[in-house]
């Protein structure tokens, strides 16, 4: 079993998504913060919190019937 080299570019939503949740990685940070603009982690970041959101009222509109 071959293993793929370590990309130099990180994968926006995995960032993003680690980021929300708290889990990335000290290795992943410092490979984000390298990145030459910041604005495509800055937009990705607000279209996963209005997805967040968005789902959470639809949750709680669903349960509240």
């Amino acid at each position: 079993m071959k293993h793929k080299p370590a990309s130099k570019k990180p994968n926006l939503w995995r960032s993003v998504g680690a980021a929300l949740l708290g889990v990335q990685s000290d290795h992943s940070r410092q490979q984000d913060f390298s990145q030459p603009s910041a604005l495509p982690f800055i937009l990705a970041g607000l279209v996963a919190i209005v997805l967040f959101v968005g789902m959470l009222v639809i949750i709680s509109r669903f349960v509240a019937g």
